[in-house]
């Protein structure tokens, strides 16, 4: 009797560029790799390339980096948040009034408006599990209650759409120092390193944890997942308050930094957060996606809104920009998807 020469389909192993293939940020990082050399290449100033190009492109890409890692897991879990734009211009305003108004240390201040974030993320998972409402539909309410309490009440409390002085406040150099401070020589915004750190803990709550495990499992299929014993409506619901708090990191870093508040702040945002997952790699239909991808999702934001003016380029062009990478990014995961199904891993 011959062996048949047919491998089972089950056992079959993949090679290591299968594997490579299969990350879901490797198409972020050849975008990213393709962007740099674009704006290296075309830039007229001589920057872009350099330690005060690379200040300002992360300058931007942090902020975006930090919200959107957090909504990428939210997107792996099947879930949208709409509201982390304005959420990022609440908290700036809560802190700013508490200290203004209220003369409170801006360390308690900090506190609370992290507190509230978390309570609003819990308001959203919440009724998102309990009424099974699109989480599209319950953060986009948020979205609007949220931006017209922050135009309404900061006009009612201080006379404007704007709250300033926050850097008189008690305990303003200490949290500035944390959140809002810059170091080397080039001006790096130290936002950069809480980007770089939260991508790093992000990445290994996915990849080596139980609770990376579930966030996979409620995405690919929440119904198994609960059948497994995977404890479904808390893994949301942890995640929601995740990109809330989030955001509100952000709009504490940009009151202290910017020592005042708009109350327009952070509103669209929230689409910038999303496609910095998107372009990462993370699945819009959740089970698929990666902290890391939507960092580099970030990066490539950040190098465009830098590389454009400095090669001179119309910047009213932006957002078309970012909507084309965001368009290619997607085919191009999808063609990697498909060619990296090849063999097991």
């Amino acid at each position: 009797m011959t062996k048949s020469s047919t491998v089972d389909e089950r056992v079959r192993t993949a090679s290591i560029f299968q594997k490579i293939l299969r990350r879901p940020e490797f198409g972020a990082f050849l975008g990213a790799v393709a962007i740099f050399i674009l704006f290296a290449s075309t830039d007229t100033t001589g920057n872009f390339a350099g330690p005060g190009g690379i200040a300002g492109w992360t300058d931007i890409a942090a902020p975006i980096g930090i919200v959107g890692i957090s909504v990428a897991l939210l997107m792996i879990a099947g879930e949208f948040d709409l509201s982390t734009g304005v959420m990022v211009g609440t908290t700036g305003l809560l802190v700013g009034m508490m200290v203004t108004e209220l003369g409170m240390n801006i360390w308690l201040a900090i506190f609370i408006a992290l507190l509230f974030a978390a309570v609003v993320g819990f308001i959203n998972g919440y009724v998102v599990v309990k009424t099974k409402l699109p989480s599209f539909i319950v953060t986009l309410a948020t979205f609007f209650v949220l931006k017209g309490a922050n135009m309404a009440y900061t006009k009612f409390v201080t006379g404007s759409v704007r709250v300033t002085g926050t850097d008189k406040a008690e305990g303003f150099d200490s949290a500035a120092a944390i959140f809002a401070s810059t170091f080397g020589s080039d001006n790096f915004q130290i936002s950069l390193l809480w980007w770089l750190g939260l991508t790093i803990v992000a990445t290994l709550v996915l990849t080596r944890t139980r609770f990376g495990n579930w966030i996979f499992a409620v995405g690919g299929d929440a119904n198994a997942a609960r059948n497994a014993g995977v404890p479904v409506d808390r893994t949301k619901i942890i995640l929601f308050m995740y990109t809330a708090i989030s955001a509100a990191l952000v709009g504490i870093m940009f009151v202290l930094r910017l020592k005042g508040m708009q109350a327009g702040q952070g509103v669209g945002q929230e689409f910038y957060y999303i496609i910095a997952a998107a372009v990462g790699g993370t699945l819009l239909t959740g089970g698929a996606g990666s902290a890391i991808g939507a960092a580099i999702g970030a990066l490539i934001m950040g190098m465009a809104y830098i590389g454009i003016p400095f090669s001179r380029w119309d910047s009213d062009w932006t957002s078309t920009f970012l909507g084309i990478i965001l368009f290619t990014a997607v085919l191009i995961n999808l063609y990697i998807g498909r060619k990296a199904k090849g063999g097991k891993k």
